[in-house]
């Protein structure tokens, strides 16, 4: 059974993989089910088209919510598109710039330059990353990780106060708790 964080990459190819890893999550928005076998199987035995056919479902999805029409069956319909090499009829990449569309890693990155600053985010953070059993974090350019989820719960300045420590100097030497600086607490 797959999980959208958690896919069975053997099951697939590489560049499956990174198409996947690509849409993943505008699907998931227009309601696609990663849990069902069918969509599983339709996935996994998709050997050329899979690309256009997850464009195809999404430009579908944009073409309906713009129409103010309901799209049923998303499931269905991406299977469909897999199964007969569905390809869209307009894509444009802007197309996945819509906010829920995007991995919570992308949010929070785009987040980061709102709260504080492109400069300053970017003079601090070196990535939001998602490893591939999901585990979502934040790579500090000090060298250190936080968990994507505990910097949601302690909010910006406690993260950015983090973020800010010299490197070398460890977080429990800065007034930090271990359960803060554990960034598998929670997890």
């Amino acid at each position: 059974m797959w999980n959208l964080n958690q896919i069975e990459y053997v099951e697939i190819d590489e560049i499956t993989q990174e198409i996947f890893q690509k849409y993943k999550y505008a699907l998931n928005c227009i309601g696609v089910n990663w849990e069902r076998e069918d969509v599983q199987d339709a996935v996994v035995g998709c050997s050329s088209g899979i690309e256009e056919a997850f464009q195809a479902t999404i430009s579908y999805w944009l073409w309906k919510k713009k129409n103010n029409q309901k799209f049923e069956h998303p499931s269905a319909f991406l299977i469909k598109a897999l199964n007969e090499q569905w390809k869209p009829i307009v894509w444009k990449e802007e197309n996945l710039d819509n906010p829920n569309f995007k991995s919570p890693c992308q949010r929070w990155w785009e987040e980061a330059a709102s709260a504080w600053g492109r400069e300053l985010r970017n003079s601090l953070i070196a990535d939001v990353a998602e490893n591939n059993s999901g585990y979502e974090y934040i790579w500090f350019r000090s060298g250190g990780t936080l968990s994507l989820r505990l910097a949601k719960r302690w909010g910006w300045q406690k993260v950015l106060e983090y973020a800010k420590v010299p490197e070398g100097t460890t977080h429990l030497d800065n007034n930090y708790s271990n359960e803060d600086y554990n960034p598998w607490v929670g997890v």
